[in-house]
């Protein structure tokens, strides 16, 4: 496995290399990451300079509450550790993908933004990480009518040569792969926990060989069950989708808080098997945003799946280029369902981070602009645009004060929240500065 340096800075400063309890720092969340990152950026640096034996001078003019210049010290004096880990991992066949790598999922950028993990381990064939295709979840109880439908769903995806998507659970998410599988199928499992017990294992062996599944996890490979882990993956499995149908949920656990955000956040369509569970949440979901599948197999069009329209504007999102990243994602929209004109693609780029020259730095408010016209087009608060953009609040606050003179946005009260003014074009003058 060889890790470029951006990579080892990345794994050294966001990963656990052994048990939580045994790291004497935590490592950064993908938030924290992201401000950290975006910080680097604005200072020309990169996380690979971090890799020097004294990087405390680079980090001076470093303040933020929850991230200490000593934690970050104390996570990059970890380098034994990271290469006890690769070594391990590498044995067992494992691989690390990070945001930095031109392999890492377009749609996870597209639609998390900084949320987006900035590392993920996996083993199997990697170019299945952009595959797309029908993300199918349900419970881990499920009865025998709906592994048999999940079953005959993995199947049926593998003859019209369509991707399947699961968490690699018992029940649902296991049937369904492993259906999909069997009939010469390509699927994407992503793990919550057990990661490198998982690829080593008779279950998925043949699979991983054969070039048709790619087992992946934002985890520590080794990490045991937790049930935070498994609520936070399931992000991640509508996210690689195109799409997504619920075959089972509860009323409440993972399934269900899954749908929800997926519902709430419009990331993909949301399908849902009909059934007669009096205990089960299908109807509910519907009743929230979702929409009845065809509760035949035979009967069940997948393509309708596939292209049914989201209700909101979630398709005209672009990628977002990692800070770090050397390659040029743009040419990737069109593989990930993101249908734009020539010119919406280049009125999104004209918003979005520019490559540094020498003569032209990159203008990271006109970044914070474009966010706003996306997170901002219903009344927001300030608070919670740190989580949503990874961005400091001392930043935030700075750039709003400066969208409202420039009439960017609108400031509401009673409480008091930010608006996006709509139609308004963010314009430069020949010279470059800012036309007010």
């Amino acid at each position: 496995m060889i890790l470029s340096e951006i990579a080892q800075a990345t794994l050294l400063l966001t990963c656990y290399f052994s048990k939580a309890k045994n790291e004497r720092a935590k490592p950064l969340t993908a938030v924290e990451w992201g401000r950290f990152a975006l910080w680097l950026k604005e200072k020309s640096k990169t996380p690979a300079e971090l890799l020097a034996s004294d990087p405390g001078p680079l980090l001076t003019g470093w303040h933020d509450k929850r991230v200490s210049t000593a934690r970050i010290l104390a996570l990059l004096d970890r380098g034994h550790s990271l290469a006890l880990a690769v070594e391990k991992w590498q044995r067992a066949g494992l691989w690390v993908v990070t945001r930095a790598d031109p392999e890492y999922p377009k749609r996870l950028k597209s639609r998390l933004k900084a949320s987006a993990p900035p590392v993920l381990f996996g083993c199997g064939d990697k170019s299945l990480l952009n595959a797309g295709g029908i993300a199918v979840v349900g419970s881990r109880h499920a009865s025998d009518a709906d592994l048999q439908f999940s079953k005959q769903l993995g199947a049926k995806a593998a003859t019209q040569g369509i991707a399947i998507v699961s968490g690699g659970a018992r029940g649902i998410d296991e049937t369904v792969m492993l259906g999909a599988m069997q009939a010469g199928g390509k699927v994407t499992g992503v793990m919550a926990d057990s990661l490198l017990r998982a690829a080593t294992g008779a279950k998925w062996r043949k699979g991983l060989m054969d070039g048709q599944a790619v087992l992946v996890s934002p985890f520590y490979p080794e990490a045991g069950f937790n049930a935070g882990n498994a609520m936070a993956r399931n992000r991640y499995i509508y996210c690689l989708a195109d799409t997504s149908l619920v075959v089972h949920s509860g009323k409440k656990g993972g399934t269900l808080n899954g749908a929800e955000e997926n519902l709430q956040k419009q990331w993909v369509a949301l399908w849902v098997k009909p059934t007669k569970d009096k205990d089960a949440a299908n109807e509910m979901l519907v009743k929230k945003g979702g929409r009845w599948c065809e509760e035949d197999i035979q009967r069940l069009g997948l393509s309708s799946l596939l292209t049914a329209p989201l209700a909101a504007d979630n398709q005209r999102k672009t990628d977002q280029p990692d800070l770090f990243s050397q390659a040029d994602e743009a040419t990737g929209l069109s593989s990930i369902g993101v249908k734009e004109s020539a010119a919406e693609i280049h009125d999104a780029q004209l918003l979005d981070v520019p490559e540094e020259t020498a003569d032209a730095p990159a203008d990271f408010y006109r970044l914070f602009i474009s966010e706003l016209s996306r997170l901002a087009i219903d009344p927001i608060s300030r608070d919670d645009l740190p989580e949503k953009t990874g961005l400091h609040k001392s930043q935030i606050t700075a750039w709003l004060k400066r969208a409202l003179v420039d009439g960017y946005v609108k400031k509401l009260s009673r409480p008091v929240r930010y608006q996006y003014i709509k139609n308004k074009v963010y314009k430069e003058d020949r010279h470059g500065n800012d036309d007010k």
